[in-house]
């Protein structure tokens, strides 16, 4: 295996995005390792729509570009729609009980598993969580009682976009040892 840490280090969301268009082959790559990730009681809440088709990528952006927001999406000829699906007894129970939210973060880690996945394949992705929901829910056919958590711009990037330096916490201000 390939080192971890340079793989996520090397991933960034990507805002400039060439037209070149993306495999469904490397698309469905990312499918299924989003599809392995774990889950709380293997619940898997997850439901992934993958947009390729032009015409229809062009409606979605434009609920995406909602009072301004995510204008490099013009540009983007791929997007991951995750939506959220009941998960199984024995995660809602364990929901309810301790007072956690597992469905978002098993969503959370699936969609990791997506954008790790796809800067492995040579892609770029960028999580957008600023779009107009029920303008995608009619455009996709998504039952209105259903959540749209996350999506997911997908391409490749265009040259000008450059490895940007990382700007974190440092290692003291998110953990403490107890040994």
């Amino acid at each position: 295996m390939d080192n971890f840490y340079e793989l996520a280090s090397k991933r960034q969301s990507c805002r400039n995005y060439s037209d070149r268009p993306v495999e469904k082959e490397k698309l469905m790559q990312c499918i299924k390792s989003a599809a392995i990730a774990p889950s709380a009681c293997n619940g898997q809440p997850w439901h992934y729509t993958l947009i390729t088709e032009s015409e229809t990528v062009a409606k979605l952006v434009r609920h995406l570009q909602s009072a301004g927001a995510n204008r490099f999406t013009s540009k983007t000829p791929a997007f991951a729609v995750i939506t959220e699906k009941p998960t199984n007894a024995m995660a809602s129970m364990g929901e309810r009980l301790k007072d956690q939210d597992f469905s978002s973060m098993d969503i959370g880690i699936s969609v990791a598993h997506f954008v790790l996945q796809a800067e492995a394949l040579g892609l770029s992705t960028c999580i957008i969580g600023w779009f107009n929901e029920n303008g995608i829910k009619e455009l996709l056919n998504i039952k209105k009682s259903d959540r749209i958590r996350l999506v997911i711009a997908v391409g490749y990037k265009d040259d000008s976009d450059t490895l940007r330096p990382k700007k974190r916490k440092s290692l003291e201000d998110v953990l403490t040892v107890i040994e």
